[in-house]
């Protein structure tokens, strides 16, 4: 079990060989917390945001989702999709809400234990938080698209609007109504984390894999 442990965890450094080498060895796990730092922080600020803008509303309606959370005028924007019979936004993403904060809290796990692994491990760590922008707007244009193909024919203008994909990012609309999707300082700081952590993965690799190398060439048998 030690064994298997030490593979996973991989080589360790000695204190005088780190203080030795601080930037080669202390540049990954720093740059871990940074990007532990970005997702604390986006996950108090909003995700993505959404304007709409037509001739009866001036002022155009708003609406901010957070990773748990919509906030702003969705009640108003609801009321206009009903009539073309798109159901309420509430009723998206509502598993993706409910375990947000749990899945954010769970990254910042992962990462934390990335730091301590000094293989190829850290990599499978990490690389959910990586990708997690991504996944974020892909589940996003999906909700959309769902809720947009998926019209009610019974909805009072359901003749008059035919089946259509709303747009995740950009502008988009329909008819006399303008969207216009933008990305949250959250969602931009989850991104910057993902780039720091690139970095971080591509500094790890540079420290640690010969180490380990040369911890597997001193365990292979001798062969005369």
């Amino acid at each position: 079990m030690d064994r298997v442990i030490d593979r996973v965890l991989g080589p360790r450094v000695s204190p005088l060989e780190a203080s030795k080498h601080s930037l080669r060895y202390g540049l990954p796990g720093f740059l871990m917390l940074v990007a532990r730092v970005l997702l604390l922080v986006s996950l108090f600020l909003p995700y993505w945001r959404m304007e709409l803008r037509a001739p009866q509303y001036p002022q155009g309606l708003v609406m901010t989702a957070y990773m748990n959370s919509l906030t702003g005028d969705v009640a108003e924007i609801d009321g206009l999709n009903h009539y073309i019979g798109m159901r309420s936004l509430y009723e998206a993403a509502e598993l993706e809400r409910a375990a947000g904060v749990f899945i954010m809290i769970a990254f910042i796990v992962m990462l934390e234990l990335a730091a301590y692994v000094h293989t190829r491990w850290a990599a499978l760590l990490v690389a959910p938080v990586v990708l997690f922008p991504a996944v974020f707007l892909v589940d996003l244009h999906l909700w959309m698209r769902h809720f947009g193909l998926n019209l009610d024919p019974n909805a009072p203008l359901s003749n008059a609007v035919k089946p259509f994909v709303p747009t995740a990012l950009g502008k988009g609309g329909i008819g006399q109504f303008v969207t216009i999707a933008t990305p949250g300082v959250g969602l931009v700081l989850a991104t910057a984390a993902s780039l720091v952590l690139v970095a971080a993965l591509y500094f790890h690799r540079r420290a640690y894999l010969p180490l380990v190398k040369a911890r597997r060439a001193n365990a292979a048998p001798f062969i005369a």
